[in-house]
């Protein structure tokens, strides 16, 4: 069954992607992996072994996405997180501190085609509505959100929300 639903969401989000051909970018934004330090917190932990199958997953969901950049902040949870991703894509992850949304933004609105962005709790749902308009949730215990955010050349941004294992 595992199986079956990370065939569909990837399905999904290789639709979003090829439906934006003519999209000026398609930015793909998750938070982190689950943490190690579930009981007590840590100031930079790494992933637990949940977190990094997920992480597997989220490498195998993205390996025909397209992805030509990759940004992370310098959490170890966060790179450990695009690892994969990067080391199946061949991409070197590109590391701006998580306080600085501004500088996020501003990077990602030169970017065209695809980037993989990966977050907090607290920076993913500011991300996405910078970039879209659309509010989303993303609690502190969510760690399967992931936000394909679509901005063509022309028109409104489209956000689809799926969940990934």
């Amino acid at each position: 069954m595992q199986q079956v639903r990370a065939a569909i969401t990837a399905g999904l989000i290789m639709f979003a992607v090829a439906t934006t051909v003519h999209a000026q970018a398609t930015f793909v934004v998750v938070r982190h992996a689950e943490r190690a330090d579930a009981g007590a917190p840590v100031s930079d932990p790494d992933l637990s072994a949940a977190g990094h199958a997920r992480a597997a997953s989220l490498a195998t969901m993205l390996r025909d996405a397209k992805v030509t950049a990759i940004y992370v902040t310098p959490l170890k949870r966060t790179q450990q997180t695009a690892a994969p991703v990067a080391k199946a894509l061949g991409l070197t992850p590109i590391v701006l501190p998580a306080a600085d949304t501004a500088a996020l933004i501003a990077a990602l609105q030169q970017h065209q085609g695809t980037a993989l962005v990966i977050g907090h709790s607290n920076t993913v749902p500011d991300l996405v509505k910078a970039l879209s308009g659309v509010a989303v949730t993303v609690r502190d215990t969510d760690f399967d959100h992931l936000f394909v955010v679509s901005r063509p050349l022309v028109g409104s941004a489209s956000v689809l929300q799926l969940h990934y294992q």
